[in-house]
């Protein structure tokens, strides 16, 4: 299968977006029927709802710099759906992801045939199954899973990660995930199983609360990031306890910082990726490769500094400095992710800024736009061709009403948006992308694009 007829498969399946099914019955057949891929090497699976795709990078990295093999499955994609699954630091080829992809269909329309499938997987369970087939075939020693939407149903799960994490929780997907934090929480947190090693980064207390009640019930003794070592006397023993401390922040928004373990202490790490939140996500890494360290994997502390240092993720506090003005890319997708840009704005960011901002219409639109707004100059409101995207009047509903309105511009295209923001700033001026990572990948998708047809 070439990789176009991939594509066109899994995008006949539905827009992922739009056809979630959760639930393991559908993968666990499919990884049946395949062989059991997954079985092949151990994994861990990290959740939440802001950090877990930094998390995930910056354990990649660590392990890439140990030389161990590693896989490492992501999404939403920006560009091409091949970014999702990547071996060795590089994303699978578009022949190898053909060759893939025709395995998993044929494997799935039999298992339909058969009546063992009512129907065919969604778009999301296939390419879970096409990236473990990809490490199966490729070797890797460990692979890194980050969960999709939520934990316990989520088609991740089915590869019984050995190790796992949870980020940061907060209000995200209430439509499938419950409209409580706690409800949120208590999805992500059944990811925790018995015999797991569990990771749990700082939360608020509500799905804090949830989290450890879980790791109660399944008898898991968890390693918390953080400064606070609560007690829990079911556990019969404190969680391990993790800390860092900020030590500087350089020009461009990454920070240096200091790295506590039970064991070890990192002195002044200057972490790869941008913004202070960074460093929380660096110590969850951390401890996720210590987990893999007792677990037998041989992972140096020059590793773990190294991995750090070197870590990049596409889409989340991305600057493009080559570019005219420049331009900084991050998938403020919720309000909590908004926060932690404008934090980074307000911080590091000193020049006159035209904001580009897109979003999905069952995202608080309200919220994130007071969140961001007053820190642009000027505003480009933009239509994206995705179902779930807000028009450009719904954006400018939520809009909040004592912002200037001659600030705001509007947009029907992603391309008109580009054009706009470039009208309306000076070279030295900064253009921020934002509100949705599918805007991102289609900023970038043009970006190239043009930049091809000019050479």
């Amino acid at each position: 299968m070439f990789f176009y007829e991939a594509q066109s498969y899994l995008l006949s399946l539905g827009h992922e977006t739009l056809t979630i099914k959760l639930g393991l019955e559908n993968t666990e057949k499919l990884l049946s029927a395949l062989g059991n891929p997954h079985k092949a090497f151990p994994s861990v699976q990290i959740a939440g709802t802001n950090g877990k795709g930094s998390s995930a990078v910056m354990l990649e990295s660590i392990c890439r710099a140990a030389s161990i093999r590693v896989g490492l499955f992501t999404s939403p994609h920006l560009v091409s759906i091949t970014e999702r699954i990547r071996l060795d630091g590089h994303q699978v080829s578009e022949a190898d992801f053909g060759h893939l992809t025709a395995q998993v269909k044929q494997t799935a329309e039999q298992l339909v045939r058969k009546g063992e499938l009512q129907t065919l997987p969604t778009f999301f369970e296939h390419v879970t199954a096409i990236a473990l087939l990809a490490f199966h075939e490729a070797n890797v020693e460990l692979a890194i899973l980050e969960t999709g939407l939520g934990g316990r149903l989520d088609s991740t799960t089915a590869a019984g990660a050995q190790v796992v994490g949870i980020t940061s929780i907060a209000m995200d997907h209430q439509e499938h995930l419950g409209n409580t934090l706690a409800e949120i929480a208590a999805e992500k947190a059944a990811i925790i199983q018995p015999g797991v090693t569990a990771i749990v980064a700082p939360q608020a207390s509500e799905p804090m609360e949830v989290i450890l009640r879980r790791c109660t019930e399944v008898i898991v003794r968890p390693r918390l990031i953080g400064e606070v070592e609560p007690r829990d006397s079911k556990l019969n023993s404190s969680p391990a306890h993790y800390s860092s401390r900020s030590c500087n922040a350089l020009a461009d928004g990454r920070m240096c910082a200091t790295f506590q373990t039970p064991t070890t202490q990192y002195k002044n790490v200057c972490l790869g990726l941008r913004g202070r939140h960074q460093i929380t996500n660096a110590a969850t890494a951390i401890a996720l490769a210590e987990a893999w360290r007792e677990r037998g994997f041989a992972i140096p502390n020059e590793a773990i500094v190294s991995g750090l240092e070197n870590a990049r993720h596409a889409g989340r506090l991305e600057l493009w400095e080559e570019a005219v003005p420049p331009i900084l890319f991050d998938g403020a997708h919720n309000p909590a992710a908004a926060r932690a840009l404008r934090d980074y704005l307000d911080e590091f960011v000193h020049q006159p800024i035209a904001m580009i901002f897109g979003a999905m219409r069952d995202k608080p639109l309200a919220e994130m736009a007071a969140i961001l707004f007053p820190a642009a100059d000027k505003i480009v409101l933009t239509l994206l061709e995705n179902p779930r995207a807000a028009t450009v009047a719904e954006l400018e509903a939520a809009t909040p009403s004592d912002l200037d309105r001659s600030k705001l511009f509007r947009a029907g295209s992603v391309d008109d948006a580009m054009r706009m923001a470039r009208e309306i700033t000076d070279p030295s001026d900064l253009i921020v992308v934002t509100g949705s990572l599918y805007l991102i990948g289609a900023v970038q998708e043009s970006h190239v694009a043009v930049h091809q047809s000019t050479n």
